[in-house]
C-alpha cells in the first residue's frame, strides 16, 4: 500500500479548518515552520512519522485518519450504526422481526 500524500496533505488542512485553526497556529502548537505546514498541506513535502505525530496531537486526529482517511474506532462505529438505522427505516414490520431474529441469533452465536 502506498500513502497518498495529497489526500494527507488535504485531510491535514480539512481538519485544521475544522478547528479553526491558521497554518501558523498548527506550526506553533509543532514547533514546525508555517512553511513546512503549507508545504505538507500542498504535498511538496513529505511528513517523518514524527513530524506526522506532532501534527496529529497539534490537530486531535490519528494517523490513521491522515494517512488513510480512517476515521477513529468510534467514529466508524457511528457511522455504521447510523446507515443500519437508516436502512431499518426502510423495512415492514415483517422484515423487522426477522432482521430482530437474525441479530438475536448472531449475539447468542457469539459470533
Amino acid at each position: 500500500m502506498t500513502i497518498d500524500y495529497k489526500a494527507l496533505g488535504e485531510r491535514i488542512a480539512k481538519r485544521r479548518k475544522v478547528l479553526n485553526l491558521t497554518q501558523e497556529d498548527v506550526a506553533e502548537a509543532t514547533g514546525l515552520s508555517n512553511n513546512y505546514i503549507s508545504n505538507i498541506e500542498n504535498n511538496h513535502s513529505i511528513p517523518s512519522i514524527d513530524t506526522l505525530l506532532k501534527i496529529c496531537e497539534a490537530i486531535d486526529t490519528t494517523p490513521d485518519y491522515l494517512l488513510l482517511g480512517i476515521s477513529s474506532r468510534s467514529d466508524a462505529e457511528e457511522d455504521l450504526r447510523n446507515k443500519i438505522n437508516e436502512k431499518l427505516k426502510l423495512c415492514s414490520q415483517k422484515k423487522l422481526k426477522l432482521i430482530e431474529h437474525f441479530v438475536s441469533w448472531i449475539i447468542d452465536e457469539d459470533i
